[in-house]
């Protein structure tokens, strides 16, 4: 493991937009910032050509990063646009369908567990990755509280990395990194000021490496 990959890594989700070059802007900017281990485009109220447009203009922009580029919405778009992944917002059985269809050739995760009953029906499926929490769920300052309590539940006991929507401020990737989760996610803590997109991850990363507990090898 790399110094980075022993903690809890950043993993940016692009915030609603329809100018497609501001927001290609936008995440360059933010992506200058330091480590970013993916991002999740999703495709909000775009139909499915304008998001094609924004994916193919998009997607580039993380890879050249060094980041993984995962598209939440209609698989063929993230097929065309040449992503990295799939990030599902479905249940267990819309997760494992696109698991059967593109996995292991893309990185294929979701979410959208509200219990650990239903975390567990996911997490039978074996996606690469679990999300708690909901894109567009960081509405508060910090965690929310359900959610920090189903990732400590889940990385004490299962094997499949899970990442947690942290809240609207930076600082909230501390307690998500202590609940022993491999990544944090952040959309508004980053995005809401673009000028300052760069700035923030830079200190989001400066945090972890501070104080972020290490996983043992």
């Amino acid at each position: 493991m790399t110094a980075i990959e022993d903690r809890c890594r950043l993993v940016l989700v692009v915030p609603e937009g329809d100018d497609v070059s501001a927001r290609k802007t936008m995440l360059e900017d933010a992506l200058r910032g330091g480590d970013v281990a993916s991002v999740i485009v999703p495709q909000y109220g775009l139909d499915d050509g304008e998001f094609q447009k924004h994916a193919e203009a998009l997607v580039p922009v993380i890879q050249d990063a060094g980041a993984a580029a995962l598209v939440a919405g209609d698989t063929r778009v993230a097929g065309r646009s040449r992503a990295d992944g799939i990030h599902v917002t479905g249940g267990a059985e819309v997760l494992a369908e696109a698991m059967e269809k593109h996995s292991p050739k893309l990185i294929v995760g979701g979410g959208n567990a509200k219990d650990r009953h239903q975390a567990l029906e996911i997490g039978d499926v074996g996606p690469d990755y679990i999300l708690f929490g909901k894109i567009g769920g960081d509405i508060k300052p910090e965690a929310h509280p359900k959610n920090l309590a189903l990732a400590e539940w889940w990385a004490s006991m299962v094997e499949v990395p899970c990442i947690v929507m942290g809240g609207t401020d930076p600082e909230s990737v501390l307690a998500v990194a202590e609940t022993g989760a491999e990544f944090v996610a952040l959309c508004q803590a980053v995005f809401a000021e673009p000028a300052n997109a760069a700035q923030v991850v830079a200190s989001v990363n400066a945090l972890l490496d501070e104080k972020a507990p290490r996983f043992e090898d």
